[in-house]
């Protein structure tokens, strides 16, 4: 067990049973009170928002997490099987962990799990990811309104909106926090 005043800012405690993670930590003097530790901090698994406050000497759970660069095998069922790039260990974790980014997740791609005591807590796959178009609809001849987009579908069976341009087979950039079109990549 830690004391309060070992906490750092990204630390992931054990808290009321859950693992959350720390996201501010401040130390406050008010007036003629005692000090304490204001929190606010995440929970890991449902993203909920906790506020707490610390006294100075309480004792809290700081978990050991260890953060791995995996790379992206395959998919099983509601699992992602991925291997470790220094151990060549095979690992499953859910895919729950990565949120909706997942659907554009490719064979071979490197991502971040970071696990406590073997129990896979955390992902993050890259922030952008260049996939190929297997589907969209041409664009009509003569259409060149700025800025139009279209129903696209990439190689991860992902839908996005491109622009009007984009053909079957053509590599794009796509950011995988919010799922958008970046370019078009040359190749």
């Amino acid at each position: 067990m830690a004391k309060a005043s070992d906490v750092r800012n990204g630390n992931i405690l054990r808290f009321n049973g859950e693992l959350i993670q720390v996201e501010e930590f401040i130390h406050r003097t008010p007036g003629n009170l005692r000090a304490f530790y204001q929190a606010r901090m995440r929970n890991v698994k449902t993203g909920k928002l906790v506020e707490y406050r610390f006294r100075t000497d309480e004792e809290v759970d700081i978990a050991r997490v260890e953060t791995n660069d995996y790379q992206y095998l395959y998919e099983d069922g509601d699992q992602l099987v991925i291997m470790d790039n220094t151990t060549y260990d095979q690992h499953n974790v859910p895919k729950s962990l990565f949120g909706p980014a997942v659907k554009f997740l490719k064979e071979g791609m490197n991502l971040i799990v970071a696990f406590e005591s073997e129990e896979p807590i955390m992902g993050q796959i890259p922030g952008s990811a260049e996939l190929e178009i297997t589907y969209t609809e041409p664009a009509v001849k003569g259409d060149t309104s700025s800025g139009a987009l279209k129903k696209a579908t990439v190689e991860t069976g992902a839908e996005i909106n491109v622009p009007l341009f984009i053909n079957i087979g053509d590599k794009v950039k796509v950011d995988t926090t919010n799922g958008t079109y970046v370019e078009r990549v040359k190749g």
